[in-house]
């Protein structure tokens, strides 16, 4: 007998396992689903719905959603939920059945368009920044088409339609992440085709913001997470001293993937692609027991759903496995923690990939055009894109030496820049001896995909065709970030278009808009090492800003330039702005309290008890031996003085977080537990991993880093 279906629909059929092409998106009601299933009119319609942001029509909707819960049924599936995502950063979702009583006291299976369309979550427990008072409780979910509704399946059999959503308040404000993310990808194609049009475009009919996500975690045994409360409430390690061997032998990177590993990540790999998520690459990352995991390029909405569902099921996988997935960015003092790098790009709706270099003079002139805009636009809002990637986690990971500085800038690598200084000074290029470059007149020379090496050290790297945004931290949102790449991106090609639409010699223009870009904004290209000190001069030189925590960064989101950005291409309002800012401030305070709550927890209940307990042993030693134990009486002086160290800076981080928590201002709250609480946490922390390091094995109460990193 072969081996049972991994498809996922209960039906408990036997057979070999199915075939990839077979398996992935079967758990999807995708395009191909709904042209088997849905009659050739309200295909057209929905289709139509998606492309073009029509309205969609009730009728259409009753008969979208009558096949959607045939299909889900048959594939086990007894209830339906409206998914979405609220400004936590993860997703929520309230699950209702397909059942209606009939009269004679039976039930039907039943599933009405209004249903499929339209929830009414409670909106008064998610965070709302102001918008909404608690009594204010009703929100509603509004069903997004643009992204394939799905099934979610749990350890114990329980099948449900999920339907991707965005989530607002009952005055319309965005109370989510993908309402803005939807509004951005609006903003940008608006833009874009404007562009295109004066380009001789004229059979694009949207332009579509691409993005793949890698995606870096952590794996640890469940045995040894369940004995560490800090990982537990806070998700990473407020203590522990640094083990004997780290990643200093750079053998972990691309290294051969442990069986236990391997068959976590072929499980993991089965579950995304019955999702229809296209999980692509798996290896070992540069830290012990990390790992990273990368996907195809998809729309951005899509991608923003798809790593939301990556990272919860990520953690689901792992438990199957015994073992527990970490999406911290620092789990770790110490060795490399996790980022999520965001491939952005631009694609026609007919296929044009707009950051192509290309081939042809045309081409090219499109690709310098696009390039353009990005270099205004991220100089421009760079502060907005620091902001983005602020969490209290990502403070621990930015401008560690293993991931870009706090500063702003981008890499087009030595060939590529060459090309866009000679072209802005019209001279003559090594490539060609005799042609000047001026666009669409003279043969521009060909430029390569990888026409430099890799930058891994830039936030904003340009790799062939897309660029690559690695300051976003491995447990945020991706929507944040391509909200604002979006926006800025639009900003700038509405001021590209308005020039070239007035232009009476569209190529000069070109030109003169390439070099206004270089000249203006040519400060944030940099290819060089974004890790030393001698850039962090050079940069304070160049006026690109340096906000190096989250407090100070978010405030990006509040200021004049910010409102008029995204309030102008109706992205988000200013109302909605301050309370992105009120939320992600609070919740930078709240994380930062817990883990003073965790570690103080800790040391009273585990290591001062331990520390204790190895003094009475000493203590005892040394009334036995006498006059002779003189390393005895060194090690239990040293103990005694750690001790009564952490036990002052015990009594400091206590007394700190209460002065935090009693402060009003989200602002000021926020601060002080930026300067004062986190810094009293990391000498407290020094204190305890001195004493881990003296103590003996068999008395220290929790897993070390040698077990939490090494034993997998």
């Amino acid at each position: 007998m072969g081996k049972k279906c991994r498809c996922g629909n209960g039906s408990g059929h036997d057979k070999k396992f199915m075939e990839v092409p077979e398996l992935f998106g079967n758990n999807v009601f995708n395009d191909k689903v709904m042209r088997e299933r849905l009659p050739k009119d309200t295909y057209k319609a929905l289709q139509e719905t998606i492309s073009k942001g029509m309205n969609l029509r009730p009728e259409v909707a009753a008969v979208v959603a009558n096949a959607m819960k045939d299909w889900a049924i048959e594939k086990g599936a007894t209830h339906y939920s409206h998914w979405f995502q609220p400004l936590t950063g993860s997703t929520a979702e309230k699950h209702d059945s397909f059942i209606s009583p009939t009269a004679d006291g039976g039930v039907i299976m039943e599933f009405p368009g209004k249903q499929l369309i339209q929830g009414e979550p409670d909106a008064s427990s998610f965070p709302s920044g102001g918008l909404r008072a608690t009594f204010e409780a009703r929100g509603y979910t509004a069903w997004d088409c643009t992204s394939p509704a799905f099934l979610k399946e749990d350890a114990a059999g329980n099948v449900t339609l999920t339907i991707p959503t965005a989530f607002c308040s009952y005055k319309g404000e965005a109370l989510d992440k993908k309402t803005p993310l939807l509004r951005s990808m609006e903003a940008v194609s608006r833009q874009a085709l404007r562009v295109l049009r004066t380009l001789g475009n004229t059979t694009s009919t949207r332009v579509i913001a691409t993005v793949g996500p890698e995606q870096e975690y952590f794996l640890v045994d469940k045995e040894y997470y369940l004995q560490r409360l800090d990982l537990i409430t806070c998700g990473r390690t407020l203590f522990g001293a640094p083990p004997p061997k780290g990643q200093e032998l750079e053998d972990q990177y691309f290294g051969s993937i442990k069986d236990r590993v391997s068959a976590y990540m072929k499980d993991l790999d089965i579950e995304l692609w019955k999702m229809g998520i296209s999980s692509k690459t798996k290896h070992n990352e540069v830290a012990p027991a990390q790992f990273e995991m990368a996907p195809v390029f998809s729309t951005t909405n899509i991608a923003a759903d798809h790593n939301q569902l990556v990272m919860e099921t990520m953690q689901k996988v792992a438990l199957r496995h015994n073992m527990v997935c970490l999406l911290h960015e620092k789990p770790y003092a110490g060795v490399n923690g996790s980022g999520k790098h965001n491939n952005w790009s631009l694609a026609t709706d007919d296929g044009i990939n707009l950051l192509e270099p290309g081939q042809t003079p045309d081409e090219n002139a499109q690709f310098l055009v696009f390039l353009s805009a990005a270099l205004m636009a991220v100089d421009t809002h760079a502060d907005i894109m620091r902001a983005t990637c602020g969490s209290s986690g990502n403070d621990h990971r930015l401008g560690a030496n293993e991931a870009p500085p706090a500063i702003i800038s981008m890499f087009l690598g030595e060939e590529l820049s060459d090309v866009i200084i000679k072209l802005t000074k019209g001279v003559k290029t090594g490539r060609q001896e005799a042609a000047y470059l001026k666009i669409g007149v003279d043969t521009l020379p060909e430029l390569p995909k990888d026409n430099t090496d890799r930058n891994r050290t830039s936030p904003m790297a340009f790799t062939g065709n897309k660029f690559e945004f690695r300051m976003v931290g491995s447990s945020q949102s991706i929507s944040g970030p391509n909200v604002a790449l979006n926006t800025i991106a639009a900003e700038a090609l509405d001021q590209i278009a308005s020039r070239l639409e007035k232009a009476k010699d569209v190529n000069a223009e070109i030109l003169a808009i390439l070099k206004d870009a270089i000249a203006k904004h040519g400060r944030i290209i940099f290819n060089g090492n974004n890790y030393s000190e001698e850039w962090v001069v050079e940069a304070a030189k160049r006026g690109l800003p340096n906000v190096r925590n989250t407090v100070d960064a978010i405030k990006a989101f509040v200021t004049p330039k910010a409102t008029k950005l995204f309030e102008k291409y109706k992205v988000l309002s200013k109302e909605e702005l301050h309370s992105r800012y009120d939320i992600y401030t609070e919740q930078y305070s709240k994380n930062i309290n817990i883990e003073a709550q965790t570690a103080m927890q800790m040391v009273r209940r585990l290591y001062i008890p331990a520390a204790i307990l190895f003094a009475t042993e000493l203590g005892n030693s040394i009334a036995v031996v006498g006059k002779s134990a003189v390393v005895q009486k060194e090690l239990l002086a040293e103990v005694s003085r750690l001790l009564e160290s952490a036990d002052k800076n015990l009594k400091k981080v206590a007394a700190e977080t209460v002065k935090a928590q009693a402060i009003s201002g989200v602002a000021k709250q926020a601060a002080a537990f930026r300067d004062k609480v986190a810094t009293s946490l990391a000498d407290l922390r020094a204190d305890i991993d001195a004493l881990e390091s003296i103590t003996p094995g068999d008395l220290w109460p929790v897993p070390v880093y040698s077990d939490l990193l090494f034993k997998l």
